[in-house]
């Protein structure tokens, strides 16, 4: 089981950076042959990239949807058009089999976040999202409201009390 980090925690990352929204739809359960390919692929090319620092990919969290950080939206752009990676084959192979496949569908979400716009809040969990990806400082300070941690308000005041908490260890 994954360590906690104890205590209210917030994540920060270095400049822009995107998140990659994937997901599948099994429209025809018992079409097993029809939706097992897709499902299959994506788990070769999370392991592919994250043995690839220069391709941009930061992270993953969860499987169906799964969710990805990327550096940019051209090297996650590069990634998929790579002919000689695991994702342009398997693009290639899904479009054929799609044509006359309504038994699963696929999607996908990009959005591109600037550096400062965004906000997270995690607190007695082991490092998830954009705290596995990013940096995990405590949620104290200008990190002590939504308002303040998406650099809305420095001046926002928490609505509730927060109580003082004992130091924050932040495991490695």
């Amino acid at each position: 089981m994954a360590k906690l980090v104890k205590g209210r925690v917030t994540a920060t990352i270095e400049g822009d950076f995107v998140i990659f929204v994937i997901g599948m739809r099994v429209n025809k359960f018992w079409k097993i042959h029809k939706w097992l390919p897709a499902m299959m692929a994506m788990g070769p090319m999370v392991k592919e990239l994250s043995k690839n620092p220069q391709s941009g990919f930061l992270g993953v969290i969860g499987f169906i949807p799964m969710v990805q950080y990327w550096r940019s939206i051209e090297q996650l752009a590069a990634y998929a058009r790579k002919q000689d990676a695991l994702h342009y084959p398997a693009w290639v192979a899904f479009n054929k089999r799609a044509s006359n496949n309504d038994a699963v569908g696929i999607w996908h979400e990009s959005y591109h976040v600037r550096a400062g716009e965004y906000e997270t809040i995690y607190r007695d969990m082991p490092k998830y999202g954009l705290g596995k990806i990013g940096t995990l400082v405590p949620a104290s300070g200008k990190y002590a409201t939504a308002k303040r941690r998406a650099g809305v308000d420095p001046n926002d005041q928490p609505p509730i009390e927060i109580p003082k908490e004992t130091p924050i260890e932040i495991p490695a």
